[in-house]
């Protein structure tokens, strides 16, 4: 009966979200999804399609979430999360989008320094 509970388990990117999330929320939620979904990267950068699967649910459900924050410092910062997942990923290209997106310099910066292939 292990294989049965597997599947039924339900990763936090696929939880339903009662009612809209404050600025907060949102960016704790985004930080719970790139924490719990680092493992499913790291499967990505290594071409296991379930994890690429479970990754590409994951960035795609925080970048949703990013997209409803307001207030900009929060936003970038959450990006910031979003872009080191995709790395992690080996997802250039959405890292490079998303890296676009930012507008605090400081974060910016701190991206750059992270992953110096961005700024090119």
């Amino acid at each position: 009966m292990t294989w049965f509970a597997r599947e039924t388990r339900q990763d936090i990117w696929d939880e339903a979200i009662e009612g809209p999330l404050g600025d907060i929320e949102a960016a704790a939620r985004i930080r719970a999804i790139c924490e719990a979904a680092a493992a499913s990267a790291a499967g990505s950068a290594r071409n296991d399609k379930r994890e690429s699967a479970r990754y590409e649910r994951a960035a795609k459900v925080a970048m949703e979430i990013a997209m409803k924050i307001s207030d900009g410092l929060m936003r970038d910062d959450a990006v910031h999360r979003i872009v080191d997942l995709c790395m992690a990923a080996g997802d250039l290209k959405t890292a490079q989008i998303l890296f676009r997106a930012i507008h605090a310099s400081w974060i910016r910066e701190t991206v750059q320094r992270d992953h110096p292939v961005l700024a090119q």
